[in-house]
């Protein structure tokens, strides 16, 4: 509900979603009145869902249960400046029939520190299929003369419909709560998630120092 510009940043996420004509629908699902208020106050469409959910994959398989869809993108609240080009690609994982979950990452940025517990790193097999996520440095660069290419995790998730609805019957993970990282649960039980590399300029907000560069960012155009 913070304000970046004249509009909150769920405001931002979901007309910027909408905007984009990429998907047969676009909704919110929230457990919070306010957040329910400020998408009605904007014309938008939303649903509410229960309070106890573990995750935001839980709360979006609540809402699209009983939908017709094939494929759901889940783009999180915080991320107001996604673009189009990498949704794209990700819907596109989804032509070869093996991909069942995919997300994006990109280069680890240069002025972020890789100890930013905030920040979720990745790496991958040479199929660009996520071997682990993780707060803490991955891989650890005990040889110093390898090159190093990081790659941070951007929390964009698209899902198989009935994988997305297999993941709530899964019990929480131990690597799950140890990371307290929802995608973890799909590797624990033999779910690969195809990993789509994005160049685009964005910002997660997840901390108040997230909020200001955000707003630095907006400012800059």
């Amino acid at each position: 509900m913070q304000k970046i510009g004249d509009q909150s940043i769920i405001s931002m996420v979901y007309n910027n979603a909408r905007d984009m004509q990429l998907f047969d629908e676009v909704i919110v699902a929230t457990d919070s009145d306010i957040i329910a208020a400020e998408i009605e106050g904007i014309g938008g469409k939303f649903i509410k869902s229960k309070h106890e959910h573990q995750s935001g994959s839980d709360r979006i398989a609540e809402a699209c249960k009983n939908m017709q869809v094939d494929i759901v993108v889940n783009i999180q609240g915080d991320e107001p400046f996604i673009k189009k080009k990498p949704l794209e690609d990700l819907v596109r994982c989804f032509e070869e029939d093996g991909v069942k979950v995919a997300s994006l990452m990109q280069k680890f940025p240069d002025n972020e520190s890789l100890e930013n517990s905030n920040i979720v790193k990745v790496v991958c097999n040479q199929f660009n299929d996520a071997l682990y996520f993780s707060r803490s440095v991955v891989p650890y660069k005990r040889n110093k003369g390898a090159e190093e290419t990081f790659y941070r995790h951007v929390g964009v998730y698209a899902y198989r419909k009935e994988v997305l609805l297999q993941f709530t019957d899964w019990p929480t993970g131990v690597l799950e709560k140890m990371e307290m990282l929802e995608q973890l649960r799909y590797l624990e039980n033999g779910v690969s998630i195809r990993m789509v590399e994005t160049n685009e300029a964005s910002v997660g907000i997840d901390t108040p120092e997230d909020l200001k560069k955000a707003i630095a960012f907006y400012n800059k155009g």
